[in-house]
Formats: structure tokens, C-alpha cells, sequence
């Protein structure tokens, strides 16, 4: 038996020339706004000081400096001079993850940490280009930075956990991060078929029983991801255990392989 999720309702709604011209106005009208704010300036983020882009020099430098990283984890590492971008820790050689590679703006820290929770949890959308400064500029200082033919996917929330919330944060970053790398990207290609609770407070073996089965590509998206090369976006990787099961979802549905783009790495403690 097939699993279709209540996709039609979707379909029918994003079909037909009315929806396609509503889509590029409100694209249109985005950039537009995005352009005045960008021009007006504001306050920055973090010190609430004028600043013309939503972060100033002075935090940028102190808080979004760049870090060295295992091309696995993405936890601090300092690699070998001669070694690639991507270098791996000796732990991500000896036990390689499901993904090719991963990518971190950040450490998970002051202020990161708080920016993410208000933007995950109190609706605060308007801070999701400065969190995506520091991950779109470790992409572009990669020797690999991303082709036009890698596709965007979010990890996706459970259907109470979004409508709890409103919106998927995830997607959220996902679809700026496409738009402003000019990939592909679907909302719904990757699903969650089950509410796997809050993973706080989980051990690492837990998590990863927890998370075990809980995603599945759609049918109808089942051929945009075959043979793909698949990003993976969500905000903080802390033990790997979603972006593992997430990761080994889309590959078993015929992804070339998968990458994985957050904002912010959980240092080890």
C-alpha cells in the first residue's frame, strides 16, 4: 500500500495561471519591500545599534567570524594546511555520517541562541536574513560552493507542531537560502508522517530510535529527489540524529547524496 499524504487539496491550489501570477507578485512585492528596508537600515539584531542590514560590522566581526570545520559534523576542527575545505575529524573518519557534507553558519551560542528562539518560537521572521548571513557566507567561501543543480529540502515538522506554530522554520530558511542561491526548492518533498515529541533531553541512541521511520518523500515529489544532490536545511544540528534519519530517507528515495545546511552547530560539551 502506497502512502499519499492530503496532498490534492495543495495541488489544486498551486495549479492554474492565477496561482502562478499571485506567486510572482508576492515574490515581486517581497523583493521590493526587502530592497526599502535594506536602503531605510535599522537596528542591529544583537546590539541594537543603527546599522544598515539587520547585523552591524561590529557584531558581525565579534559573533559570525568564520570557524574552520569538520566537513562532517561541522563541529570546530583545524585542519591539516594541505587538507581540503572539507576535511574530516577523526571521528566523522572512522564513522562517516549519511550526509556528503555539512555546513554551519555558527556555533550554537549567545547570540545565536537567542535569535533562533525568537524566531522559531515568537514568530519573529523578520530576523531570519541575519541568521542565514553567516551559513550563506560559509557557502559562498567554499571551494564547492553550491551548483545550480542542488535542491533544496527542509526538515519538515509534524502537522500539530506546525499548526501549533503557523509556520516551519526550516522552510522558512530554506526557501531564502534558494532564493538567494537561485536553487529549486519544495516545501513539501520531504514529510514527517509522525509526531516524534520534543527531542530535548534525549541521549543520542534515543533520539535516533525516536526518529526511527518518522520521514518519508512524497509521490508526488518522489521524482524531483531521484538522483539529485539534495540540501538538507534546518536551524541547529545538535547530535545529528534528525539530519541522519532525514538523510537516510531522501537517499533511499534515489538522492544522488545530501548536504546539510543549518544555521548553528551544537558545540560538544
Amino acid at each position: 500500500m502506497t502512502w499519499q499524504p492530503d496532498g490534492d487539496a495543495m495541488a489544486r491550489r498551486d495549479a492554474g495561471p492565477s496561482a502562478r501570477i499571485a506567486r510572482r507578485f508576492a515574490s515581486a512585492a517581497r523583493a521590493t519591500l526587502a530592497g526599502w528596508r535594506r536602503r531605510a537600515g535599522g537596528r542591529c539584531a544583537v546590539c541594537r545599534g543603527w546599522c544598515d542590514d539587520g547585523l552591524c560590522a561590529c557584531c558581525a566581526a565579534r559573533f559570525a567570524f568564520a570557524h574552520a570545520r569538520c566537513g562532517g559534523c561541522a563541529l570546530p576542527f583545524s585542519p591539516h594546511p594541505d587538507e581540503a575545505f572539507d576535511a574530516r575529524c577523526g571521528r566523522c573518519r572512522r564513522a562517516p555520517p549519511a550526509w556528503s557534507r555539512a555546513v554551519a553558519g555558527v556555533d550554537y551560542g549567545y547570540p545565536w541562541d537567542r535569535l533562533l528562539t525568537s524566531f522559531k518560537f515568537h514568530q519573529r521572521l523578520d530576523q531570519v536574513d541575519v541568521l542565514l548571513r553567516p551559513l550563506l557566507a560559509r557557502l559562498h567561501e567554499s571551494r564547492e560552493t553550491p551548483a545550480t543543480h542542488v535542491r533544496v529540502v527542509a526538515v519538515p515538522l509534524a502537522r500539530e507542531r506546525l499548526r501549533e506554530r503557523g509556520y516551519n522554520q526550516s522552510w522558512e530558511l530554506a526557501r531564502r537560502l534558494a532564493r538567494a542561491l537561485e536553487l529549486e526548492a519544495r516545501a513539501d518533498a520531504l514529510f514527517r508522517v509522525r509526531d516524534t515529541g520534543h527531542q530535548l533531553g534525549l541521549q543520542r541512541a534515543a533520539r535516533a530510535a525516536n526518529l526511527r521511520g518518522a520521514f518519508v518523500v512524497t509521490p508526488r515529489h518522489a521524482a524531483w529527489v531521484r538522483g539529485a544532490s539534495i540540501a538538507l536545511v534546518d536551524d541547529v544540528l545538535t547530535t545529528g540524529a534528525t539530519a541522519q534519519a532525514a538523510t537516510r530517507t531522501l537517499l533511499a528515495a534515489g538522492a544522488r547524496d545530501v548536504q546539510v545546511w543549518v544555521v548553528a552547530r551544537t558545540p560538544e560539551s
